[in-house]
């Protein structure tokens, strides 16, 4: 019997050199930040259908999550990636995970729905939160709403309160429309297409009659959109919502932001559910020169009001509030009050490094940045 010897080569393991580790950690940071500025896509399934979700950071953070939601006529990425790309905003980004929902079909790429197809409504829409938080094993968020998505968090934080630790909504409507409304909408529908008449949502008047840049592109990207039958069904959903009926004995139990443009086509709107909610949980910013969108033209304002809500909140105390501290040169202006009772507001009192001083429980601060 014959035994047949095979030869194995046999490499010896070296060590890397210092500068091929420091090139392989290199190779490794930009695949992570690569990864997390695409973020991770998922399809949530909910009890009233699947939600299209996308995913940056951790799920294994012990902060609430940033949950995030959009307006009609956009989506995640059109409605935010300008706000949460922007510079100033990674310090936050990289201290939170982000959560970006997607209303049923409104995904880009997304599939028309068929004829005849029943869309959920808003208060359906909120409902299908819980399975979100569920899936990435989140127990409360941060939530940001645009439009009719302030909407749908408004309603998801009223039946959740312990589930969002505090709200920023923009552009919030909380009344159903009403006759004149209704009529007025008709008469649009007849007048002018569906697209003009998202962006008469969307912008003000001053950026629509100047056919503004951010216009023309969002004209272009609804008019194209391969889902314009989805997004129509969203846009109808919104119009026949319910009223929140807030007042101060039903309200938020969370700190909220509210946030409008000067010329905003709801301004008129956030100066109202301002008056309904509490006082000393909540902060109002009339933002000058923002537009329709604050969160497109002005993602610096944005980004420091919200750095300031956070510390208010008790997280990234030592933040630097470096662009309200060197800019007097705007007029936006706010008042913040946070609430004693919540077990992170003891917080407030502390200074922030190169910054300035978050306010006191109780006090009210007015910011000129």
């Amino acid at each position: 019997m014959t035994t047949e010897m095979q030869e194995i080569a046999i490499t010896e393991e070296k060590p890397l050199l210092t500068g091929q580790a420091d090139a392989a950690k290199d190779a490794v940071e930009l695949a992570a930040r690569i990864l997390l500025d695409q973020g991770q896509e998922h399809t949530v399934e909910t009890p009233h259908g699947v939600l299209h979700v996308t995913l940056h950071g951790s799920r294994t953070s012990r902060r609430p999550a940033i949950l995030t939601f959009h307006d009609v006529g956009l989506d995640s990425k059109s409605c935010f990636s300008p706000l949460f790309k922007f510079e100033e905003m990674q310090e936050i980004v990289k201290n939170f995970t982000l959560i970006h929902i997607d209303a049923p079909g409104q995904e880009e790429g997304a599939p028309a729905y068929p004829p005849g197809y029943q869309y959920p409504t808003m208060e359906t829409i909120a409902e299908m939160i819980p399975a979100v938080l569920q899936f990435f094993n989140f127990r409360t968020v941060i939530g940001v709403g645009v439009g009719a998505g302030a909407y749908v968090l408004s309603k998801f934080t009223l039946a959740n309160p312990d589930a969002v630790e505090g709200l920023v909504l923009v552009n919030i409507d909380t009344n159903a429309r009403g006759w004149l409304d209704w009529a007025a909408q008709k008469l649009s529908s007849v007048t002018s297409s569906l697209t003009e008449q998202i962006l008469c949502h969307l912008f003000s008047q001053e950026e629509m009659s100047s056919n503004t840049d951010v216009v023309q592109f969002h004209r272009d990207r609804i008019n194209k959109a391969s889902n314009l039958v989805n997004i129509e069904l969203f846009w109808k959903s919104y119009n026949s919502r319910r009223d929140l009926s807030l007042d101060r004995n039903y309200t938020f139990k969370c700190p909220v932001m509210l946030v409008v443009g000067d010329q905003a086509p709801y301004e008129e709107a956030a100066v109202e559910c301002n008056s309904k909610l509490d006082p000393t949980t909540t902060s109002f910013l009339k933002m000058a020169d923002a537009g329709g969108l604050p969160q497109l033209t002005q993602p610096a304002k944005l980004t420091e009001a919200f750095k300031y809500f956070i510390q208010g909140m008790g997280y990234m105390a030592s933040s630097c509030m470096t662009r309200l501290s060197r800019s007097r040169t705007t007029s936006l202006s706010s008042s913040y009050s946070m609430d004693g009772s919540r077990s992170r507001s003891r917080t407030l009192s502390q200074g922030s490094q190169g910054g300035q001083m978050p306010p006191s429980p109780s006090q009210t601060m007015e910011v000129s940045c």
